[in-house]
């Protein structure tokens, strides 16, 4: 829009110029007969180097004209060449050429597993699906389960009880995938298909990424979580909370027979693409999270930004 509006001022400051100036339209009209003749000569010539090369392909020129022949071979040569490298230059590169590319150097085996194939995040779930099942677990067990003596959780494992979120929180939680790396968040992809086309199961994100502050205030319940702030794999981008969505809502019940069964499942499918499955704790058992424990990952800040950066990365197509 920008090139239009200047190209057409330029042209209205040229008509302008035309209508006032006499000696500007006789200095363009000499310019033009000038540059007639040498024009209509170059165009005979064009003309004739046309003719020849259309004559040089009948039957009683093939003998005589062969070598204008070639040309055509060599302008064919030409177009394709140029096709390919205009198709090369003003090809996008969009956010899945951006983490295939980082996947294939970073992470070959779940390159490998995708076959080149990268797969998009499932839109957002709405916040007052989440809000409503959490809801509905805190008064269950509010009205219903006594005070339960708990065996204190390993401090080496992020470890929650899913019926004790705290809704009030649900605005702090991060439920987007920009900020979950790539190696992990495209197994946990994997795992989501897996489970709807080979189960039937949709399964939706409760939190991904989780901020060290988030972090800190959770570990203050020990029924919730002991790791902190940088203990957890949240904090790198390689960990996430999941649960499922049944005629438009969301389950996060265990007590319900078909969500337990598809923790099951996924536990199971998770685990078969490297991930760590939060139901075989010893501890507190945590059926929706699971974790990518990326090979020498050193749990300091500094890696914890470089992780959440290059997924953000990965995200915008840089």
């Amino acid at each position: 829009m920008i090139y239009f509006i200047f190209f057409s001022f330029v042209l209205l400051s040229l008509g302008m110029l035309l209508l006032v100036s006499y000696e500007f339209r006789i200095r363009l009209i000499n310019l033009c007969m000038q540059i007639l003749p040498y024009s209509k000569n170059r165009i005979l010539a064009a003309r004739q180097v046309a003719w020849e090369f259309n004559q040089a392909a009948s039957s009683d020129k093939i003998q005589s004209h062969w070598h204008i022949q070639q040309w055509w071979i060599l302008l064919a040569a030409l177009v394709l060449f140029s096709s390919i490298v205009i198709f090369t230059l003003t090809r996008p590169i969009t956010a899945s050429t951006f983490e295939a590319n980082y996947l294939r150097e970073v992470d070959p085996q779940i390159y490998t597993l995708l076959d080149g194939q990268v797969l998009a995040p499932p839109p957002e779930v709405e916040g007052h699906l989440i809000e409503e099942a959490i809801q509905g677990e805190v008064h269950y067990y509010a009205n219903v389960v006594s005070a339960q003596v708990i065996n204190p959780p390993d401090p080496t494992e992020d470890v929650h009880l899913p019926m004790i979120h705290n809704h009030s929180d649900l605005n702090i939680v991060n439920r987007k995938w920009n900020k979950i790396n790539p190696r992990y968040k495209q197994r946990l992809l994997m795992v989501f298909k897996i489970m709807r086309e080979q189960y039937g199961y949709e399964l939706v994100l409760l939190e991904g990424y989780r901020s060290p502050e988030r972090q800190n205030s959770l570990s203050a319940n020990p029924n919730t979580t002991r790791a902190r702030g940088y203990q957890s794999y949240h904090q790198f981008g390689l960990a996430a909370d999941v649960a499922f969505k049944r005629h438009g809502k969301v389950i996060i019940s265990e007590r319900d027979p078909w969500a337990m069964r598809g923790y099951e499942l996924y536990g199971q499918v998770a685990e078969s693409v490297g991930l760590t499955w939060g139901g075989r704790w010893k501890s507190i058992k945590d059926y929706g999270h699971t974790e990518y424990r990326m090979p020498g990952l050193k749990k300091t800040a500094e890696m914890a930004n470089q992780l959440v950066n290059e997924g953000q990365l990965q995200a915008a197509g840089y």
